[in-house]
C-alpha cells in the first residue's frame, strides 16, 4: 500500500494549483461566484499562509492551508481532498497536520467557512470537534456560507 505523506508547500506549487483548480470546479457546480471565497495569490502577504499538499505515493491528492486572522486565531482556508480518494481519513490526517502547525505557532483558535450545501464538510468538521458561529470576516454577508471554531 502506498504511503501518504502531508508537505508544507510555496503557494506557486502546481499540484497546489491543480488542486485548487479542482476544488473551485466543484464549488462552482454549487454556488455562484460571489459565494466562493478564494486565496488570491498575488497578494503580499500571501507569504503568512501555509499551504499544504497529501500526496497518496507521488499523486496529490488533497490540501489545505491555515492563515492568521488576529493574534491567537487562525483560518482554515481551501482545504480539499480529490473525489477519487475521499472516505480513505486523508481529510483527518491532512486537518491533523494543520491544527498541528496552528499548535506549534501558538495559535489558540481555528476558524473555518464551508457552504451550506457541503453537508459531508459540515459533519466532518462537527465529528474533528469544530463548532458553528456566527459568520466572520469576508463570510457576514454570505447567505452560502456557515462558520465553525475550534479551540487548539
Amino acid at each position: 500500500m502506498e504511503q501518504l505523506r502531508v508537505e508544507i508547500v510555496e503557494p506557486k506549487h502546481p499540484d497546489l494549483r491543480q488542486l485548487i483548480s479542482k476544488l473551485d470546479s466543484e464549488l462552482s457546480k454549487k454556488y455562484p461566484p460571489e459565494a466562493i471565497f478564494t486565496i488570491d495569490f498575488e497578494k503580499p502577504n500571501i507569504s503568512e499562509t501555509i499551504f499544504s499538499i497529501a500526496y497518496y505515493g507521488q499523486i496529490p491528492v488533497g490540501c489545505g492551508a491555515i492563515r492568521p486572522l488576529e493574534k491567537k486565531v487562525i483560518e482554515l482556508k481551501r482545504f480539499y481532498v480529490d473525489s477519487s480518494y475521499r472516505n480513505k481519513g486523508i481529510a483527518s490526517v491532512i486537518l491533523n497536520f494543520l491544527e498541528g502547525k496552528a499548535k506549534e505557532l501558538h495559535y489558540k483558535v481555528i476558524k473555518l467557512e464551508t457552504g451550506i450545501k457541503q453537508s459531508e464538510a459540515i459533519s466532518f468538521y462537527k465529528k474533528h470537534g469544530y463548532h458553528e458561529i456566527e459568520a466572520f470576516g469576508e463570510y457576514i454577508y454570505s447567505k452560502s456560507s456557515l462558520c465553525f471554531e475550534k479551540k487548539l
